[in-house]
């Protein structure tokens, strides 16, 4: 242990070692000479620092000629040669540009501010551009958007409730961590039916990571991590108001207003959800829930002075979902007629943050959040209530020096299950961890770019873990560049994590003393190709191969009683493949393409390793055009899922999916979309009938294919 301590403090002593000079800069709008906030100014690969709200920023560089590029989304790039030391304040002038393919984006989740073509992590970003696009075509949630990027599966577990999780290169849902604003989101009892009310409205972008991500985020981030980023206010006032209606009887209302002044800001996004359930394959029970969702999600943003920032935020999200037997739905149960499960949810959350940029372009933040979910699950069987209280904290310091960075940081993570009622075997449980955790990056020579991270996390019930993570970045040249990584990871035991079929919450065990974490090592190398042709032609090919490794993971066991059991098992999980992205723009139009190849294999199983519902082979391909001139945009997009393994060893059929969108805008401040959903009509009800059983007890079967059907959804936008 002294030598973690004695290598953490060699990096940052390391970190000011270097004397340097310091330079200021300000960027401005070359049409009307007005600020620009959020500019990001770096050498090389780096990104150093961005501007504040003035469009100021002060750097600190090596005396000698420096070449700084000054990017930001919307404008032209601007390379400027500077002769430090220097006086006096430079100035800036960016001019805007038209759409381009490969727009600089900064990273929230690798915490260094690192451009996304140049991190040693791999990060896929879904833009605001796609955030603005989803909340015309599946407003209430963005489970969908999220099945779009290959290697990702959306896993609905439930028939009855709707309930879906997200997997990564092949693992089940609980190994995916879901944040927003880098703050941890769902987990445990809290984790049911998270990303189906997370409106896209709301979001600036979303950030993924594919591959173990535990040593910047802690516990549960083995397959991957889910960063969700909301907006902020800009000086420009902004208001956005949108209907929608689905021929599934599904209404969606949604506003977001915002704007930013002086020393005072503020956004506010309310969002209302109507679904009517509906029995597609009319065998007597709802393929799509009977719902009634609320979301509000205000935030106040407070600017004390140039160079801080503080955040204060509510979430709340209140739905009822209903779902079984149309008979019994509609009032009429009788007998025969009596299965039915309904939930209630309350989630309030709370958020405070503040970032106050200190000398030489450092960067102290704190986060903080505050979480109660309460969950009332009434069935014909039970009428549960349960709760669950999450709460985070962080404290993090960036620094960067000469074109490197390093960031650590201390945390305190934890939640508490409780019972409101009794009538379960399920015993109140909490789960506490505090983590600290360093992370230095080194930019050598513009080509090369190298990431050293480590966690010491300590769980109050299974004790200590130490993650640590190398990660490497190298641009061979303008068009070829690869990336290769190895990380560790963990997962706590939770009875009430994600799986992939819903356990009934009265059939759960507590878990036994002695059971074990998971622990995980995962692996990453890839090859990234781009070019430029003709009149804005560009072409991104990236290929990427991943193996993970999870060591004593735990399964539940279905008893002969009907209770469910979790153990650890003696063998690992095993998960391998490739994934194939491909990005191109050819006259004017956009192709995104991607091609998943996994293995997923339970290795303490004789034999029929397969993880079920685990595709081995998954392609999705978008094509889109946008006329800008005659205010009119469409798009295509399908995807072609294999065979997947059942429970029993069966296998099922492939089938393809296809979709279409088209949009027009009307003047300056409407657009309507015209969405169709599944146009093939393929349902899994198709292929098989989706329980067994009798209609008063039902044993629905594990879903791997959709169930709702064809969708077609016509939305009206208004945007200030």
């Amino acid at each position: 242990m002294k030598r973690i301590y004695l290598f953490i403090s060699f990096i940052i002593i390391a970190g000011f070692a270097a004397a340097q000079n310091t330079v200021n800069i300000k960027v401005v709008n070359a049409a009307n000479k007005e600020p620009l906030e959020g500019v990001s100014i770096s050498v090389g690969n780096k990104v150093l620092t961005a501007t504040n709200k003035v469009g100021e920023a002060s750097l600190q560089l090596n005396a000698g000629r420096q070449l700084l590029t000054f990017t930001f989304v919307g404008y032209k790039p601007v390379d400027t040669v500077l002769q430090v030391p220097l006086s006096g304040t430079v100035l800036i002038a960016l001019m805007e540009a038209g759409k381009n393919l490969e727009e600089i984006t900064i990273l929230s989740s690798t915490r260094n501010n690192q451009r996304i073509e140049n991190s040693p992590l791999k990060v896929e970003v879904l833009g605001r551009e796609e955030m603005e696009e989803e909340s015309s075509i599946k407003p209430a949630g963005i489970a969908s958007i999220l099945g779009d990027v290959s290697g990702v599966q959306i896993q609905q577990s439930s028939a009855v409730s709707g309930n879906a999780n997200v997997r990564i290169q092949g693992l089940d849902g609980r190994y995916t961590q879901i944040l927003k604003d880098g703050m941890p989101l769902y987990d445990g009892f809290s984790g049911g039916f998270g990303i189906l009310s997370i409106p896209p409205l709301d979001l600036k972008q979303v950030e993924l990571i594919k591959g173990s991500s535990s040593t910047l985020y802690g516990g549960g981030a083995i397959g991957g991590i889910v960063n969700i980023i909301s907006r902020r206010p800009t000086n420009k006032q902004e208001a956005v108001v949108s209907i929608n209606q689905t021929t599934l009887n599904e209404t969606n209302f949604n506003s977001y207003i915002a704007k930013k002044y002086k020393k005072i800001g503020y956004t506010f996004f309310g969002g209302y959800n109507f679904q009517k359930a509906a029995d597609v394959n009319n065998d007597g029970f709802s393929d799509v829930t009977d719902l009634n969702g609320l979301v509000l999600h205000p935030r106040l943003f407070l600017y004390p002075g140039k160079k801080t920032t503080v955040v204060a935020g509510y979430t709340g999200t209140f739905e009822k979902r209903k779902g079984g037997d149309m008979q019994v739905l509609a009032g009429k149960e009788d007998a025969v007629h009596q299965y039915f499960e309904n939930n209630t949810i309350k989630r309030n959350s709370f958020e405070l943050t503040a970032q106050h940029e200190l000398s030489h372009n450092k960067k102290l933040e704190f986060k903080s959040s505050l979480s109660s979910f309460n969950r009332n699950i009434s069935s014909n069987e039970i009428n549960f209530t349960g709760s669950q209280l999450n709460y985070f904290s962080e404290l993090s310091l960036l620094v960067p020096y000469k074109e490197n960075s390093l960031v650590a940081g201390i945390n305190a993570t934890g939640d508490r299950f409780k019972k409101i009622t009794e009538n379960i075997l399920l015993q109140n449980f909490s789960n506490n961890t505090a983590g600290v955790f360093i992370q230095n990056t080194w930019n050598l020579k513009e080509k090369t770019t190298i990431e050293v991270g480590l966690r010491d996390d300590y769980h109050f019930t299974y004790g200590n873990f130490l993650l640590p993570r190398l990660a490497v970045f190298y641009r061979l040249n303008d068009h070829w560049a690869t990336r290769a990584g190895i990380g560790f990871g963990y997962k706590t035991p939770n009875a009430l994590a994600p799986q992939t079929t819903d356990y009934s919450i009265q059939k759960i065990l507590s878990l036994p003393a002695g059971i074990k974490a998971e622990k995980s090592i995962g692996y990453n190398a890839e090859v990234n190709y781009k070019t430029r042709w003709g009149n804005e032609n560009e072409l991104f090919i990236n290929h990427a191969f991943f193996l993970t490794q999870l060591t004593d993971p735990v399964t539940g066991t279905v008893l002969t009683n009907g209770n469910v059991e979790f153990s650890n098992q003696a063998k690992p999980v095993i998960t391998k493949g490739f994934d194939t992205y491909i990005r191109t723009v050819i006259s004017q139009w956009e192709l995104y393409a991607g091609y998943t190849y996994t293995i997923a294999e339970r290795k303490y199983l004789q034999q029929n390793q397969f993880i079920p519902l685990t595709p081995k082979n998954r392609f999705a391909f978008t094509i889109v055009r946008d006329i800008e001139k005659a205010g009119f945009r469409f798009g295509i997009e399908g995807s072609y899922t294999g065979y997947q393994y059942r429970e029993n060893y069966t296998r099922t059929p492939g089938y393809f999916f296809m979709a279409a969108m088209m949009e027009k805008k009307l003047g300056k401040h409407f657009s309507l979309v015209l969405n169709g959903e599944n146009l093939l009509d393929y349902r899994q009800s198709k292929e098989e009938r989706l329980f067994t059983g009798t209609i008063t007890s039902p044993v629905f079967n594990p879903l791997w294919a959709p169930i709702d059907g064809r969708v077609l959804n016509l939305s009206l936008k208004w945007k200030l």
